[in-house]
């Protein structure tokens, strides 16, 4: 899942960006309004984490041009700026949550993990296929009831899949949610990561195929 996060206090972003990096999702950041108007008009994110008051270009008006070119993106506004009003005007733009600074990090962390889990039109952070199961939010994976380890880009692919299952996701779709700007991830490494995951996969009756020329999708094998 990618995650923008758009903050300009140094100090903050690095932390949440380390927190969020540290639960497996690529994350983006930005520093003023204007840079976050221009790169949510070009890429695709899951989730928006948006400062209100930032050099250039106040969030407020980052989010209303969000919205007026539809993007679809969650939207969490973190900011100093809690009056009732502010909250309000917020959440009739478009925000999906609305967290005031100082926060508890563990709220943080749980609202992220909702809105994203909603982003992915899911009501449980639990999604099971066949004999498999991923957990959302201690992002574990288990099979016949026993917990996998796996490596963080896998698990991300399978994450991915998981909340698609049995439809195809684009090559294209995947390699934008598993990276951020300064990661450099090519189609080939999604194959080799498809191909680790099939042989995990294999064991418990599931496989990823892959739909030529599109993309991959999760299915189960015969008799699993």
């Amino acid at each position: 899942m990618r995650i923008l996060l758009v903050e300009d206090n140094l100090a903050l972003s690095q932390g949440l960006s380390a927190i969020l990096r540290g639960s497996g999702y690529a994350v983006d950041i930005v520093s003023d309004g204007a840079s976050a108007d221009a790169v949510t008009s070009t890429e695709t994110f899951d989730l928006v984490i948006l400062d209100l008051t930032l050099p250039e270009m106040d969030g407020l008006d980052v989010l209303r041009s969000m919205r007026a070119r539809q993007n679809k993106a969650a939207v969490l506004i973190l900011t100093a700026r809690g009056t009732q009003e502010e909250k309000i005007k917020g959440l009739d733009l478009g925000a999906d949550d609305y967290m005031i600074k100082p926060f508890d990090v563990s709220e943080f962390e749980a609202r992220v993990r909702v809105l994203l889990r909603r982003q992915a039109g899911l009501r449980s952070s639990l999604i099971s296929y066949g004999n498999v199961s991923l957990d959302l939010n201690s992002r574990t994976f288990s099979a016949d009831g026993v917990t996998v380890d796996i490596p963080a880009r896998e698990l991300g692919l399978l994450e991915i899949l998981f909340m698609r299952a049995g439809k195809v996701v684009a090559k294209e779709a995947i390699i934008q949610s598993l990276t951020a700007f300064d990661d450099d991830l090519s189609a080939n490494a999604i194959e080799q990561y498809v191909s680790r995951l099939r042989k995990r996969l294999a064991p418990h009756g599931l496989t990823v195929r892959t739909a030529r020329g599109i993309g991959y999708y999760l299915d189960k094998t015969a008799g699993g």
